[in-house]
């Protein structure tokens, strides 16, 4: 099937399965055509995969067909390339080299993927639409590589591939390959905050955003969103049918911190933005996780989350909320929602955030930690 992306995109209301499956095809040029490179995207077999083959799909595009991005121009928030964006706008905010950056979900519906290097680091900062899912990784692993939309999906999860001569196969929430060359190897996160893009701005004014002029014809404004009423959190359509874990809308978005091999510490937590936002400007919750203490702080202007290890003046301690301002018991400094302290002894330290956290629609959270607990306030 062939179908030009002006009259996808003019499905946008009342999605059913068939609608979701044409949806999906928005980030493709003007024609799919038939896969395209190896056999490894043509048919996935468990001979190739450390993954459940069968789990492993195609999402409608070829390869690349949603085209990732390469060092996006980066401007001002005030400039004209950024009025595609509004105060709700959801961004992926993330720090390099001291520098503030957003990368807005309005670009990452339709590229999924954007390659960036800096300086110091190379990084893949990716957004599953389907999943609702946002990390950003250190490209180390491939050799500063970059990653590509493989067209294929795992558990309805972006699956990206490696373009070098490896070539291998790496579902988004994994965090690791699954099949292919590197099987098994894993992703090193990157810290990053999902946020309202005023939220982003109120922590970071001289943040840095991605221009809304990239090359390709997309409508990256907030009409734009190819999916319809998908995120509703409590939409319960998919694209692919899998178990839904019915404690939670399956859509509302979480803060899930990974669970980990070790079997007396293994499963993950979730902590859903309908319980961090109590209605007070801040929330902070103290919790002990599969890989020990953390912290995590919730700050309703912002919509947004972020965990941390709470050593303070190296010692374990623990934050309050007292009157809207976050305190650390050890010191009595004051701290904001970016793990920064702002008055008191502590003044100008930075917290170590868990970079392994990350934001997910909470159906899909439970998919890939089946052994979850989830944090009720």
């Amino acid at each position: 099937m062939t179908l030009s992306c002006g009259r996808r995109l003019s499905l946008s209301i009342g999605l059913g399965l068939l609608g979701l499956i044409v949806l999906v095809l928005a980030g493709c040029d003007s024609t799919s055509g038939p896969s395209s490179g190896s056999g490894l995207f043509e048919d996935p077999s468990s001979d190739a995969c450390d993954i459940p083959a069968s789990n492993l799909v195609s999402g409608g595009v070829p390869k690349d067909g949603i085209p990732a991005l390469t060092d996006p121009t980066f401007v001002d928030p005030g400039a004209s390339q950024a009025s595609y964006l509004d105060a709700s706008s959801r961004v992926i905010g993330l720090v390099v080299d001291g520098e503030a950056y957003a990368i807005p979900h309005n670009i990452l519906w339709h590229h999924e993927i954007a390659n960036l290097n800096f300086e110091s680091i190379q990084l893949a900062v990716t957004y599953c639409p389907l999943t609702g899912s946002s990390l950003a990784f250190d490209r180390a692993v491939i050799d500063g590589g970059e990653f590509g939309v493989s067209g294929l999906l795992f558990n309805n999860n972006l699956t990206m591939y490696d373009r070098t001569s490896q070539e291998s196969l790496w579902p988004q929430m994994n965090r690791e390959a699954g099949c292919g060359p590197r099987s098994g190897s894993d992703l090193t996160m990157y810290p990053i905050m999902e946020t309202t893009w005023d939220g982003w701005q109120a922590l970071y004014p001289e943040t840095q955003v991605v221009s809304g002029q990239t090359g390709f014809n997309r409508n990256y404004q907030p009409s734009g969103y190819p999916y319809g009423n998908y995120e509703e959190p409590n939409n319960d359509r998919l694209l692919f049918s899998a178990p839904i874990d019915d404690r939670r809308p399956p859509k509302e978005r979480v803060l899930g911190v990974p669970g980990t091999s070790e079997p007396s510490r293994s499963a993950g937590v979730a902590y859903p933005f309908g319980e961090l936002n109590d209605g007070t400007p801040v929330t902070v919750v103290n919790d002990d996780v599969a890989d020990g203490p953390i912290v995590v702080l919730w700050s309703q202007a912002a919509q947004g989350a972020m965990a941390f290890r709470p050593v303070v003046d190296g010692q374990l301690t623990t934050f309050e909320d007292r009157n809207g301002e976050i305190v650390d018991v050890a010191t009595e400094s004051v701290w904001n929602v970016r793990g920064e302290a702002i008055s008191g002894p502590m003044q100008g330290a930075q917290l170590e955030p868990v970079r392994q956290t990350y934001v997910a629609f909470w159906f899909a959270w439970a998919l890939f930690q089946p052994e979850t607990t989830l944090y009720t306030n």
